[in-house]
């Protein structure tokens, strides 16, 4: 497929997936949060656990909002181990129990207290000469995981695709009727790297975007610099369709 082609592909892919509700994905339970707090602690938890069926993750997602009455940031801030050990029973999904959810919402509570916000926090390990988001992400990710929750906040050097956390950054950064943008008044969408999962990562073989064949942060890498060909200041906008592109079981 020629570079024009394959320009017009993308982007009527992009068109065609660019429509509110037009499948099950976990960021519209995201949409139900009107404030910043909780969009972005609320987006850290989905994206967390954005793993598995689409339909069991949302089951779990709203099972916990309705457990916290769908109030992320007063409960996070207001969480004590003891105190909210019963609104969390029962509350595990697939790897993952009471104990590592409870391990999250700590280490997002200490990060919120120190630095204010999720926001802040990031913006206190970004620089705008990065190239991209990589090496501050790390650091994010480090900074709430405090090395018991690796599962759910992968480590980016150990050569993980990373693409839940670079999925929650897409979801923070960029802005329109799908993702929220509420921190794309600090950051640029062009520095976002695509979240790669197994549909990403077999469509971009199929089409040749990438011709590295290990599927972790350097393939994730040179796939955003080659979808920046195609939209240098937004590349990670095709990432929506082109995952559920590959969850339809469409055909190239």
């Amino acid at each position: 497929m020629k570079k024009t082609e394959l320009k017009e592909f993308l982007d009527n892919l992009y068109h065609k997936y660019h429509k509110k509700q037009s499948s099950k994905d976990p960021i519209w339970t995201l949409h139900k949060f009107k404030n910043e707090r909780d969009i972005e602690i609320a987006g850290l938890i989905i994206s967390s656990y954005a793993y598995g069926r689409v339909d069991q993750i949302n089951q779990f997602t709203h099972r916990f909002f309705e457990a916290i009455s769908w109030n992320p940031y007063e409960f996070t801030i207001n969480y004590s181990e003891i105190k909210d050990k019963k609104r969390l029973k029962g509350l595990y999904y697939r790897f993952n129990d009471e104990k590592d959810l409870s391990n999250l919402i700590l280490g997002i509570q200490k990060a919120v207290i120190k630095y204010g916000s999720l926001k802040n926090l990031f913006l206190q390990l970004y620089n705008t000469d990065e190239v991209n988001i990589t090496i501050p992400l790390q650091f994010f990710s480090q900074s709430i995981t405090n090395n018991k929750i690796y599962y759910l906040l992968p480590d980016i050097s150990k050569h993980s695709t990373a693409k839940r956390l670079n999925m929650y950054m897409r979801w923070m950064v960029r802005k329109d009727d799908i993702d929220l943008g509420i921190w794309s008044d600090k950051i640029s969408a062009s520095k976002l790297i695509m979240p790669v999962d197994t549909h990403v990562y077999k469509i971009a073989q199929k089409l040749k975007l990438v011709k590295r064949k290990s599927c972790d942060i350097k393939f994730a890498i040179e796939l955003t610099e080659k979808l920046k060909e195609f939209d240098a200041n937004d590349p990670v906008k095709y990432d929506f369709a082109l995952c559920h592109l590959g969850i339809d079981g469409r055909e190239l």
